[in-house]
């Protein structure tokens, strides 16, 4: 008897890594974008522990003599950090929540439900999110002062304007759009064969939504939670337009409070702002991995 045929695997092509010059190159370009970006952020950081009469005798690039944690404290204390982190995170937590439970949900009827004028409906949300929010101002500002709220929702003004209300429904209307699009294209990827099971076994819309699709988009519900939380925070028009109380702007807005009227001292405002830029990295190091795995989805497809 003849032995048998040995089948051939198909052979993989092999990927070829640049090597040579071209792979130092392209690590002396990295080199250089990383310490590009690391610059602005090192030299603050590197300023805040130093006097100020140091740096302005010798220079920010000189070595140190005198290196504390003073001017943290002072800009803690003396820019009332604490009332207006309170602040912020009033604003930025629902306003995110919020935010990701719309266009979650618009997304779902867009993209698993098939709403009738549902593309339409996508093509709206993504043109709004390109409009500059610096166009409708005006509108905005004289339509928040014509609107009444009770006194234990807006005090003292009593109105839309000057509330926190105010401020997360301008972001909420502002953010749903970009994230509605990033979450139906996610969805599209889900097989509909879940959908129709769960359809089967008796599953409403809104467990269809809630126990099937959505653990389903959770690093895609990461990453934008974590670019939501990230833009909110950092938002300094809207508070400024739309809110006259000092005690309740955000922290953005402390760091003026760091500044006199005839002299600013950069080493605290450099503080100041390290302690500002703080939640966002926390918040970011927490959902790192659902992060990359939003912006990773389909990556080692194909």
């Amino acid at each position: 008897m003849s032995a048998p045929a040995t089948v051939r695997q198909p052979a993989r092509k092999s990927r070829r890594r640049p090597g040579g010059p071209l792979r130092v190159l392209i690590r002396v370009f990295l080199w250089v974008v990383a310490v590009g970006w690391l610059v602005p952020l090192l030299l603050p950081l590197y300023a805040s522990l130093r006097p100020y009469a140091e740096t302005a005798a010798q220079g920010y690039f000189s070595l140190p003599r005198t290196m504390n944690f003073d001017y943290y404290v002072q800009a803690w204390r003396g820019g009332n950090l604490p009332t207006h982190f309170r602040n912020t995170l009033l604003v930025a937590v629902p306003a995110v929540l919020l935010t990701l439970f719309f266009a979650s949900f618009v997304a779902f009827l867009i993209s698993r439900r098939r709403l009738p004028g549902g593309k339409l409906l996508l093509i709206g949300f993504t043109a709004g999110n390109l409009l500059p929010q610096q166009v409708v101002l005006t509108p905005v500002y004289l339509t928040y002062t014509k609107i009444p709220l009770p006194w234990w929702m807006s005090w003292p003004s009593e109105l839309v304007y000057d509330s926190y209300w105010g401020i997360i429904a301008i972001h909420v209307a502002f953010q749903t759009g970009f994230c509605v699009f990033v979450l139906s294209n996610y969805m599209d990827t889900v097989p509909r064969e879940l959908i129709e099971a769960a359809t089967v076994d008796g599953a409403g819309v809104w467990r269809q939504y809630w126990q099937v699709i959505l653990p389903l988009v959770r690093p895609a519900l990461g990453a934008l939670g974590t670019l939501e939380f990230a833009w909110i925070y950092n938002d300094f028009l809207w508070a400024v337009v739309l809110m006259s109380t000092g005690d309740k702007l955000p922290v953005t807005s402390a760091l003026n409070n760091l500044r006199a009227v005839y002299f600013t001292d950069y080493n605290l405002l450099a503080a100041g702002s390290i302690l500002v830029a703080l939640p966002t990295l926390i918040v970011f190091f927490v959902l790192q991995r659902q992060f990359v795995s939003g912006l990773t989805l389909g990556a080692n497809k194909g």
